[in-house]
């Protein structure tokens, strides 16, 4: 139970995702992330895209508070990290961040529909809400025909709806996609980006972490990140959301 935890939402003109002059460093020295300041808005969609070793996925633990910085501000839903409690820093992250992971991370032995139920137990609703809410979720994502079916009875571009229903099942302040289509063939994947484009236009606040250029210049907003550092953030007018063109 989580009553005790005061998460309320903040205003609508508060950002969903603050970092000002954040910097982390590892043991030995090695710092993964360089004096970055980032701010979005709800209702953005936005790429973070970089290869191997840009920072991109310590981007994605700091803006999941799944780590803390070394130096620096991070805020999220107008919630300060640092000063949270580990109990208010969990309650923050199953309430507020949704996560959608390459590799779906489903439970092997459990119908769809209680995969994504499981996304609200931290929330507390009965089993029989949880229940109705993720049909309903499973429904938006196209898969109301799969309420019953197993992971392994799944394609992998069902596997990944399930996982994206899971995760906005309990309508958090954002959506974090760490290469969604990492895992997917080019059919699949499109389909996958052309959801979350959907979720997108519905109002969800969704960054996207990927190392393909073509599904970042498919964004409204695209942040290169190189050496730990953003290097560009370009907002452009009028770019298609519904992934790769």
């Amino acid at each position: 139970m989580t009553t005790f935890i005061d998460l309320t939402p903040e205003p609508a003109a508060v950002p969903v995702v603050q970092l000002e002059s954040v910097w982390k460093e590892y043991p030995g020295g090695v710092v993964a992330v360089r004096d970055v300041s980032l701010t979005v808005a709800a209702g953005e969609f936005v790429a973070i895209v970089g290869p191997s070793g840009s920072g991109k996925s310590t981007m994605l633990h700091l803006i999941g508070t799944l780590d803390r910085p070394t130096a620096g501000t991070v805020r999220i839903d107008g919630h300060e990290v640092a000063g949270l409690r580990d109990r208010r820093l969990s309650a923050l992250r199953a309430l507020r961040i949704g996560f959608v992971f390459q590799q779906f991370h489903l439970a092997p032995g459990q119908p769809a529909l209680d995969n994504v139920a499981d996304g609200l137990l931290y929330a507390g609703p009965s089993r029989a809400e949880r229940r109705r809410k993720a049909e309903d979720a499973l429904v938006r994502v196209g898969l109301g025909d799969r309420l019953d079916h197993l992971p392994h009875e799944l394609s992998g571009g069902e596997k990944q709806r399930v996982a994206i229903a899971r995760a906005v099942v309990g309508e958090p302040a954002i959506l974090l996609a760490d290469e969604p289509t990492g895992n997917l063939d080019s059919a699949s994947g499109a389909g996958v980006m052309q959801l979350l484009a959907e979720l997108h236009h519905a109002g969800t606040t969704i960054l996207v972490i990927t190392h393909d250029r073509q599904i970042a210049a498919g964004l409204p907003r695209q942040v290169s990140m190189r050496d730990g550092e953003v290097v560009t953030d370009d907002d452009v007018v009028g770019a298609g959301a519904a992934g790769p063109r």
